[in-house]
């Protein structure tokens, strides 16, 4: 395998300078970081209760003087903490 990197340029492949290589890196390094570093959100989102049980246990937390809502919500906070920066 070669280490040129290829692009297309008015319908032909040529060979990207090593500039186009370092700034090609680098992107990628940022957007793998910026995907790292917000990971905890999408994965807060898969394990959150669905808004209708939130509310039903809202309700009941207020019927019953119970904190079902809040505990649910800082387990699941606790399971995938925010980074520190």
């Amino acid at each position: 395998m070669s280490d040129v990197l290829k692009k297309y340029v008015n319908g032909e492949i040529v060979d990207m300078t090593a500039e186009e290589i370092a700034e090609r890196t680098t992107r990628r390094e940022e957007d793998e970081a910026y995907i790292t570093a917000n990971q905890y959100k999408s994965d807060r989102q898969a394990q959150y209760p669905s808004i209708g049980e939130q509310l039903d246990m809202q309700y009941w937390d207020a019927v019953n003087g119970t904190t079902t809502w809040k505990d649910a919500i800082a387990q699941v906070k606790a399971d995938n903490p925010k980074p520190q920066e």
